[in-house]
């Protein structure tokens, strides 16, 4: 009976023991003075579905389908010329359609943080200014042509699209906060 008791101590003691030492690291982290700044001038503009057509030898070949979202700075966001939403229709056809980021055909070469990077300074370039702190790819498909048409013609199988796969194996697949989500909700 009194190895029970010890036992039932010791487990007790090894389970707030290793209680305690979790809590004591599992801290927050440190957030310096800059991200704080920025995180005070930063707001989640969430973004709307666009395609943007993957064109080849001077013929549609299929269509992206992407939603992108932003983390922008507040007060510049409202002193700009262009509604966002159109800036960021003409960069996207800037970017997949001119630059060809993603080539349909060797997926393999395609890195999503690029891709981030690349419409990030490219947006910030048409804005002339840093306006865009960072991009969230939430939705980053393709339909080709023939899947297009098949849907057209009333299809009763519904063809879905084929996820954009990095050569990294990362999806498209980024969420505003959910703090920041109900606030974009709320402001709209």
């Amino acid at each position: 009976m009194l190895k029970l008791v010890f036992t039932g101590i010791w487990v007790c003691a090894v389970t707030l023991g290793s209680v305690y030492f979790s809590i004591q690291h599992a801290s927050a982290p440190v957030e310096t003075d800059a991200q704080a700044e920025r995180r005070a001038l930063q707001e989640y503009v969430p973004g709307e579905l666009i395609t943007v057509p993957v064109i080849t030898d001077g013929a549609v070949q299929g269509y992206f389908l992407t939603k992108l979202s932003f983390a922008v700075d507040k007060k510049k966001i409202k002193q700009l010329d262009v509604p966002l939403k159109e800036t960021v229709t003409n960069a996207l056809f800037d970017i997949l359609v001119g630059q060809k980021l993603i080539n349909v055909a060797d997926s393999n070469s395609f890195d999503l943080a690029h891709f981030k990077t690349a419409v990030k300074e490219g947006l910030n370039k048409d804005m002339r200014d840093e306006v865009i702190f960072d991009v969230l790819v939430e939705q980053l498909e393709y339909l080709s042509k023939a899947d297009v048409a098949r849907l057209g013609k009333g299809a009763s199988q519904q063809q879905k699209p084929v996820a954009i796969i990095d050569k990294n194996g990362k999806t498209a697949n980024d969420e505003i906060p959910e703090s920041d989500r109900r606030a974009a909700v709320a402001a709209h």
